[in-house]
């Protein structure tokens, strides 16, 4: 069969030791650290161009995203962490309390990360007296970039893998876990699912989100580009879900899917099930957009 090796890259960047102190970069905070840059600083781009905005003038001035950063970075830790413990093993950590806020074991959600950024823009700006869906929009814009790195951070982790597959472009992962194909023999090979969502909600939907800016002036309608992007992310997350290695605790003998919720003949895998809300939200601020 053929397949693609993985890639010996460590997850550890350098590793500072200093007497009995030792200190480790990993890729994952850096992947955290540049799409928090490099978002902040697509948003300084577009509120630099007051002519993208309704009535001309953008939603927040820079000393004010600044602040908003602060916010946001407290929403993505917190609500990504919370939405792990909630969504995926709530009975683990009902029985375990102890590690609810041990982020650095791993166990973080974009769909509760996503509900933190909302909770605390929705904050911030009510604070600041600023236009609510147009700060919304403003954020829409920072997004995608983030989620690019982060998915290539899980790939460099050998994490959040995909299914078993036989495409040449599969790609086999390390470990024992990764590894276990059932009744296959041989090298497992998986689909490289966080690079198809790294395409999709980093890549494909910040031009997607670009294109419809600078060409059809969607910043011009509030809430439409987040819209835009909450569909967006939904319909890529559901399509991925198809080919990606559901979460362990939905997998069972009689359940190799990982489908945690099924109707008739018909399931949903977690991921799925949380995606297709954000699909529905979505639309309804493009349409209320769009009539407005």
């Amino acid at each position: 069969m053929s397949y693609i090796p993985f890639p010996d890259i460590s997850p550890e960047i350098f590793t500072l030791s200093l007497g009995g102190f030792s200190f480790s970069l990993r890729w994952y905070a850096l992947a955290y650290i540049a799409g928090l840059l490099l978002g902040w600083w697509v948003v300084r781009r577009a509120i630099g161009c007051p002519k993208l905005w309704p009535a001309d003038t953008p939603p927040m001035t820079a000393e004010q995203v600044e602040r908003l950063l602060t916010w946001v970075i407290l929403g993505v830790v917190l609500g990504g962490r919370l939405g792990f413990v909630l969504f995926y093993e709530p009975g683990y950590y009902l029985s375990h309390p102890g590690q609810i806020l041990q982020v650095w074991q791993g166990g973080m959600s974009f769909h509760g990360g996503f509900l933190g950024v909302v909770a605390a823009t929705w904050i911030f700006s009510a604070r600041e007296r600023a236009p609510k869906l147009s700060v919304a929009d403003m954020m829409a814009l920072a997004v995608p970039p983030g989620l690019f790195f982060g998915r290539i951070a899980n790939f460099i982790n050998a994490e959040l893998w995909g299914r078993p597959t036989n495409l040449p472009w599969g790609v086999a992962f390390p470990g024992e876990a990764a590894q276990e194909c059932g009744q296959l023999t041989g090298v497992c090979a998986r689909h490289p699912s966080q690079l198809y969502e790294a395409g999709l909600e980093g890549i494909l939907l910040f031009a997607l989100i670009w294109l419809l800016i600078l060409r059809r002036h969607w910043l011009k309608w509030p809430g439409a580009i987040c819209g835009v992007f909450i569909a967006g992310y939904g319909v890529s997350r559901f399509l991925v879900e198809f080919v990606r290695q559901p979460d362990a605790q939905f997998v069972s003998e009689g359940n190799p899917l990982g489908l945690a919720w099924q109707i008739g003949g018909y399931g949903l895998t977690q991921g799925q099930a949380l995606s297709l809300p954000m699909v529905a939200v979505g639309l309804w601020l493009i349409g209320r957009a769009r009539r407005a």
